[in-house]
C-alpha cells in the first residue's frame, strides 16, 4: 500500500498541488503487491466525480473485476546453461529470464531486478551471467506480489540445481550443500557476504526433520505401493532486504507524548495484518520504558508524515521502527535534565512536569538506510541491506492416477536475528508458506488463447474463487512445524531484528519439489529415470501426466508438456 503515490496521481488527475490532498489509511485487509499501484487508478477516477460535484464518492470493485483488470504477479520463463563439475561444484551459470510485464511496464521492471539479484539463491557460482527482459504483452498489466520477483528467480534456481543432481545420480541436498554460500564471498552483483547463516539454518532443519530417516521410510512406502507415491524435498532461501531502488529506502515518524503519560505515534507505514503498528508500537515502548498499552497508533494520513515509500519490501518494520526510535530518543534528551532530577514516580508525572518546564513533547523520526546502492551502468554494488535467511523440509503424497497430492508435513527454520515479536514472525512464516504452496502447486490462471480456445480470447476465465483454487484448511500440512534459529543477532537493524514477510514465502515451493521427487518414483516404475520439467503450479493434471504409465502412453508420449497460460 502507498498513501504518498495514492496522493500524487488524484493531485495529478485534478491538477492539484499535493498539499491540497490528504490521503489517509486507517488499515487494509491484506496487501500482497495489488495494492501497491494498481488501486490508485480506482482512487483517481473516484476523485474526479467527488471534486466536481463536492460529494463522497465510493468505488468497489466486486472480485471478478478486481482480477480481471487489476493484473497478477508475473509469470517467468527461464532458459539456463550450467557448468559443473562430476563431484557437483557448480562452476558457470548462463542465464536469461523473461517476464511477463503485460500492456503496461508498471513495477515489472523492478521485478525482473529483483529476480535477477536472487537467481543464484544460496550457492556460491565463481562466473555468472544473468540477463532479464520484460516482455510487452496483451496483457493486463501485472504488478507487484509478495516476493516482488524474488521468488521467481529462486524458483528457477532450484529447477536446475535439481536438474544438476538427476544428471549426477546424486541427491538435490547434496548438491546443494556442496555449494552453500560462506561469509566473506561477493555475489554476483557485486556485494560482500556477511553474517551469512544458511548452514546453520540447514543443519538445524535436517536434524529437525530427522531427513536421512525420512528419506528411508519414503523409499520403502514407494517400494510398496504402485499407485500411490511420497516424496519429500528440502528448499533453502536467501531474501534481500531493502528497496533495490536507494531513494526508497527511507521513512519518517511523528511521535508525541501527552502529560497523562501516553503516547502517540503516527508513521509512514501501512498496517496490513502484518503486525506493523504492533512492532512499532513495542518499539517506543521499550523506549520510554512504558506498557504497550499507553501506545497507540494513528492512522496513516500523508498529512502527518510526508513523502512515504510504499508499505513494501518486507522493510518496512526496519524503517518505521528506526524512524520511531529516533524520534523517541530526540524527546528523551529533552526530558533528560527535568528526569535526572528524579522528582518523580511515574512516565506521566515526567511528562507533566516536562510540560510545566515547556519541554516539547512532539519530535519527528526519520531513517535512511546506511550504504547501499546499486550501479546497473557497471552491474555492481551493494543494493541490500543485509539477507533472510530460511529452509523448509516438505513431504507429500500423491495420487498417481488422478493428480491429487496433500502434504503430509512440512518443517521451516528461519533466521530471524532477535525476533521482536516471536509470535507475529511465526505466523508471517505460516502464512507466507501456504502462500508460497498455492503459487507452487494450486493456483493457475487460464487466459483465453491459442492452447485454451473454450475461453474466449483474451479473457481472463479463472476470476474468481469459482475457478480460481485458493489454498484452504485441506491443504494446510498435517505436521506443520516453524522454528526460529537462535543467538544470531543481525546488527543491521532495528533491536537486531529481521525482516520476515517475503522471505518465507518461496519456502512453500518446498512442496512443488517434493511433489517432483514423488513422481520421479512414479516414473523409476516405468523406467524412466532421467530428468523431466515440472511447471508451476503443479496441478493435478500436470502431476498425473507426469506419472508416465501405461495409461498415460496411449496418447501421449513421455515428454508431453502441457502448455501454460501465461
Amino acid at each position: 500500500m502507498a498513501p504518498q503515490k495514492h496522493q500524487k496521481y488524484v493531485a495529478s488527475v485534478l491538477g492539484l498541488p499535493q498539499s491540497k490532498v490528504v490521503c489517509k489509511t486507517k488499515r487494509i485487509g491484506g496487501g500482497f503487491g495489488g495494492k501497491e499501484t494498481r488501486s490508485a487508478i480506482f482512487a483517481a477516477a473516484a476523485s474526479v466525480p467527488s471534486f466536481c460535484l463536492r460529494r463522497p464518492v465510493k468505488l468497489v470493485l466486486d472480485r471478478d473485476v478486481d482480477m480481471i483488470s487489476t493484473g497478477q504477479r508475473h509469470s517467468f520463463l527461464g532458459k539456463y546453461k550450467v557448468g559443473f563439475t562430476n563431484e557437483g561444484k557448480i562452476l558457470a551459470l548462463d542465464l536469461e529470464i523473461y517476464n511477463n510485464g503485460g500492456h503496461s511496464l508498471d513495477l515489472s521492471l523492478a521485478v525482473l531486478e529483483r529476480a535477477m539479484f536472487h537467481s543464484e539463491n544460496v550457492y556460491d557460482i565463481e562466473n555468472i551471467r544473468i540477463n532479464g527482459q520484460v516482455c510487452f504483452t496483451n496483457f493486463p498489466s501485472n504488478t507487484a506480489f509478495r516476493g516482488f520477483g524474488g521468488p521467481q528467480g529462486l524458483l528457477i534456481a532450484e529447477n536446475w540445481i535439481h536438474h544438476i543432481a538427476t544428471e549426477l545420480q546424486r541427491s538435490p541436498e547434496e548438491i546443494k550443500e556442496l555449494n552453500f554460500h560462506n561469509d566473506g564471498v561477493v555475489l554476483h552483483y557485486g556485494q560482500l557476504l556477511q553474517n551469512c547463516t544458511i548452514s546453520s539454518v540447514w543443519d538445524e532443519l535436517k536434524a529437525s526433520c530427522n531427513f536421512v530417516e525420512a528419506r528411508k521410510a519414503i523409499n520403502n512406502f514407494n517400494s510398496n505401493n504402485r499407485w500411490r507415491k511420497r516424496g519429500i524435498a528440502m528448499i533453502p532461501t536467501k531474501f534481500g532486504i531493502s528497496f533495490t531502488a536507494k531513494f526508497m529506502n527511507q521513512a519518517g515518524a511523528l511521535v508525541q507524548v501527552y502529560t497523562d503519560g501516553t503516547v502517540l505515534v503516527t508513521h509512514g507505514g501501512v498496517e496490513m495484518g502484518q503486525g506493523l503498528h504492533t512492532k512499532v508500537a513495542q518499539v517506543a515502548a521499550s523506549s520510554f520504558n512504558i506498557p504497550l498499552s499507553s501506545v497507540f497508533i494513528s492512522e496513516t494520513s500523508t498529512d502527518k508524515v510526508p513523502n512515504a515509500s510504499p508499505t513494501a519490501a518486507s522493510a518496512s518494520s526496519d524503517l518505521y521502527g528506526a524512524a520511531v526510535l529516533d524520534a523517541c530518543q530526540q524527546i528523551k534528551v529533552r526530558m533528560e535534565p527535568i528526569a535526572s532530577k528524579g522528582t518523580h514516580n511515574s512516565f506521566a508525572e515526567l511528562a507533566q512536569a516536562c510540560y510545566m518546564e515547556r519541554v516539547d513533547l512532539s519530535a519527528h523520526g526519520f531513517y535512511a538506510t546506511p550504504n547501499i546502492g546499486f550501479d546497473w551502468t557497471i552491474g555492481k554494488g551493494t543494493p541490500f541491506n543485509y539477507f533472510t535467511y530460511g529452509a523448509a523440509f516438505a513431504e507429500v503424497e500423491i495420487d498417481t492416477l488422478t493428480g491429487d497430492f496433500y502434504t503430509r508435513t512440512a518443517d521451516i527454520v528461519m533466521d530471524l536475528g532477535f525476533s521482536i515479536n516471536p509470535a507475529i514472525d511465526i505466523g508471517q512464516i505460516e502464512g507466507a508458506f501456504i502462500q508460497g504452496l498455492g503459487w507452487a502447486a494450486i493456483e493457475e490462471l487460464k487466459w483465453g488463447d491459442d492452447n485454451h480456445k473454450w475461453i474466449r480470447p483474451g479473457h481472463l476465465f479463472t476470476c474468481g474463487p469459482g475457478s480460481y483454487k485458493i489454498p484452504s484448511v485441506n491443504d494446510i500440512p498435517l505436521n506443520f512445524k516453524v522454528s526460529l534459529l537462535k543467538g544470531v543477532p543481525n546488527p543491521k537493524a532495528i533491536h537486531s531484528s529481521k525482516a520476515v514477510g517475503e522471505p518465507p514465502f518461496f519456502l512453500g515451493s518446498a512442496v512443488l519439489f517434493a511433489i517432483k521427487d514423488a513422481i520421479s518414483a512414479a516414473r523409476a516404475e516405468e523406467g524412466h529415470l532421467d530428468w523431466f520439467p515440472l511447471d508451476n503450479p503443479a496441478t493435478p493434471e500436470r502431476i498425473r501426466m507426469a506419472c508416465v504409465d501405461s495409461i498415460t502412453k496411449k496418447f501421449a508420449g513421455i515428454d508431453y508438456r502441457s502448455k501454460l497460460s501465461v
